[in-house]
């Protein structure tokens, strides 16, 4: 597959307004699109009646993010005793240039933690020593996460010197049950390429997922351009729950990542997907054609052909 970028992740919230204050005032997100959208042409997409939603595309740094209501018909919430290593988890990886003053400008706001505090990841770990990381929630339940990365870590341009303490999004982290399998997936078949992986354990890893007697398989993935994806298998506890079969795009745990490539058509011929084919689907979504696909622990996937801005 002729993948060109991991090009924005789409989080399915219960009120635009009331996100979009979250987004652009505990994070300093810039709205750059802001539309509604109905026809029978969603409804085959989704597998919904009567679909009519808002979707705004949001801008971090150079990456972006897209939240959708639907505002008909309404989903469910995320499940109140949701975990980390819960396969319907999905974070967005937020870098800072300084990881004491975001933690307390979040608490400012009084965001809703999974973390007791920021992490330190130690030294004894040769790939993410000395990365420190924090889990915490929109109002959604959405898991989000900030993350500084010394010297010698994580991409370049994070190092580079800048004003800003919210830098943009490094990658999305979702669960899986079987690294192997997944990254048959992602590297095989979707064409990204595997930078690193480690295997993260002790107490700072269970302070900072909430999760006790922990050990997680990372594997970090990059295609050319756009957002790293990270495949974290909890090897212990095994105890984490899959995605629910009856899961629908209005239901607030569903996350959705958009996979640029260069030939949808081809691309759709060659994954014998040309089912969920949709041809001249205008803005918001900014793609002509595109259809879905999930990996192998549900994890919905949106293949798409954009026009990205460099970087």
């Amino acid at each position: 597959m002729q993948i060109s970028a991991v090009a924005s992740v789409n989080l399915t919230i219960a009120d635009i307004e009331r996100s979009l204050d979250f987004y652009t005032t505990v994070l300093p997100c810039k709205k750059i699109s802001d539309r509604e959208v109905a026809g029978v042409e969603l409804d085959r997409l989704y597998g919904l009646p009567n679909v009519r939603f808002r979707v705004v595309k949001m801008q971090m740094g150079n990456e972006t993010i897209e939240l959708t209501e639907f505002l008909t018909p309404k989903g469910r919430p995320i499940p109140a005793d949701s975990r980390s290593n819960d396969r319907w988890f999905q974070h967005l990886a937020i870098v800072v240039s300084d990881m004491e003053r975001a933690y307390q400008h979040l608490c400012q706001y009084g965001a809703t933690q999974i973390s007791p505090n920021p992490q330190t990841l130690p030294a004894w770990n040769s790939v993410a020593g000395g990365i420190q990381a924090f889990y915490f929630k929109d109002l959604d339940g959405h898991n989000l996460e900030l993350i500084h990365f010394p010297e010698g870590k994580g991409q370049p341009r994070w190092q580079n010197p800048s004003e800003s303490l919210f830098l943009g999004i490094d990658h999305t982290a979702i669960v899986v049950a079987d690294t192997a399998a997944s990254r048959s997936f992602y590297c095989d078949q979707l064409g990204m390429k595997l930078q690193q992986e480690s295997k993260n354990s002790g107490l700072e890893q269970e302070h900072l997922s909430g999760v006790s007697g922990v050990q997680v398989r990372i594997s970090s993935l990059r295609a050319p351009k756009g957002l790293g994806i990270e495949l974290l298998e909890y090897t212990k506890p095994n105890g984490g729950r899959p995605i629910p079969d009856n899961t629908c795009a209005n239901d607030l745990w569903f996350c959705q990542t958009a996979i640029a490539v260069q030939n949808i058509v081809a691309t759709a011929q060659q994954r014998q997907a040309v089912q969920r084919i949709i041809t001249g689907l205008e803005p918001p979504l900014g793609i002509n054609e595109d259809f879905f696909i999930q990996d192998p622990d549900g994890h919905s996937i949106r293949i798409a052909q954009y026009l990205l801005e460099d970087g």
